[in-house]
């Protein structure tokens, strides 16, 4: 792990829920009193935990979700835990496949990130079959899930709503804007639709939208060109793009029709889309706590393994379309823009300020008061 991630990981650690060492703690201890309850203990550490993560487009899951998550499993298990993971490269059926060889492995405990949280059910079920129980992560997949962790999506849409109002003031209904939905198999990019939606209707008018397949950069560059082919260049004065990684493809069929300076929001506080808002290629983003997430899906975990109650862990509750009452922490989101990147991705180890600042973003990161 590179010195980035371990700052990450330090800083949530330092944070994390007593509650959960204390369950560590008690069960070492206990084990001490005899052959057989050392036994016990060392197998209560000696945890295989099953991590499931849906795709490698979108940066944070390779570079961020799963060395954090190794990273507290190791803490929370004397760096007895053990993590298999598995990215399923966007593929729903290949998810499937390896629930089943998570299964197949005897793991004792699921992490999943589902790619189409209906068709990973079944699945989940299997899984539960068996005695597994599984922790859904980021997306509530349906299914009998027994935890959930994420971001409150709906406030995350809301969040990107009102940063475009406010970017584009009192033309917001000069033109017409144009909307970037992920896509139409993950649970949250309905919710950020919906918190989307909540702010901008009636106060924009929306002359495209679309759920984009698989949330691929290239798929939305596609339907950037076609709402600007079908509205007219001279009619486009925003667009709600609901990740970065859509933002980069949305804003080079921007640039390759002669469109600029039009505000263009994104998530995730991915690299590129930190370095394209310093120079004013895109408005903003939305910042999130992996490290939170992270860990808080890895305490869930690993008390789900060893048999523990996840009632102090848990501070709110959610409903699937299947499952209700589910276990759930939801964690806060932040408006990234140039004013707080110092404060927020910087402060919290994301990336140094020489990682955002090299080659030809130093003039913008300088003016940004970055360098």
């Amino acid at each position: 792990m590179n010195t980035r991630m371990r700052r990450a990981a330090v800083a949530v650690a330092a944070t994390a829920m007593a509650v959960s060492l204390a369950a560590c703690g008690s069960a070492k201890e206990s084990g001490d009193n005899a052959d057989s309850s050392d036994d016990s203990a060392k197998k209560g550490d000696a945890i295989k935990v099953g991590l499931l993560l849906p795709e490698n487009q979108t940066a944070r899951y390779e570079k961020f979700d799963k060395p954090l998550i190794e990273k507290k499993v190791k803490e929370l298990t004397n760096n007895k835990g053990e993590v298999i993971y598995a990215n399923a490269k966007q593929d729903a059926s290949q998810q499937a496949q390896q629930v089943d060889t998570m299964v197949t492995n005897k793991v004792d405990v699921l992490i999943v990130d589902a790619v189409d949280s209906k068709a990973i059910a079944g699945s989940i079920k299997k899984a539960k079959d068996q005695g597994i129980p599984v922790v859904a992560y980021d997306r509530l997949a349906e299914g009998p899930i027994d935890a959930y962790t994420s971001f409150d999506n709906v406030t995350v849409g809301k969040t990107q709503g009102e940063a475009l109002l406010e970017a584009l003031g009192d033309k917001a209904k000069d033109g017409q804007i144009v909307m970037m939905n992920g896509s139409s198999t993950d649970p949250n990019a309905a919710q950020f639709k919906e918190g989307a939606l909540s702010v901008l209707k009636g106060k924009v008018n929306i002359g495209r939208s679309y759920d984009t397949k698989e949330w691929k950069p290239e798929n939305a560059n596609a339907n950037m060109e076609g709402a600007i082919s079908a509205l007219g260049k001279d009619k486009i004065i925003g667009v709600y793009s609901a990740n970065d990684g859509m933002a980069g493809g949305i804003i080079t069929a921007l640039k390759a029709a002669g469109i600029d300076d039009i505000p263009v929001t994104g998530q995730d506080a991915e690299l590129n889309g930190v370095q394209r808002i310093l120079t004013g290629e895109q408005y903003m983003s939305v910042y999130k706590s992996y490290p939170q997430e992270a860990a808080t899906a890895g305490e869930m975990a690993v008390a789900l393994a060893k048999g523990e109650s996840l009632d102090s862990l848990a501070t709110s509750e959610s409903d699937s379309a299947t499952t209700k009452g589910i276990p759930t922490v939801l964690v806060p989101v932040v408006s990234l823009t140039k004013d707080n990147i110092k404060d927020t991705v910087v402060k919290e180890g994301f990336y140094t300020v020489d990682e955002i600042c090299a080659g030809k973003y130093a003039s913008a990161c300088s003016k940004a008061g970055l360098s």
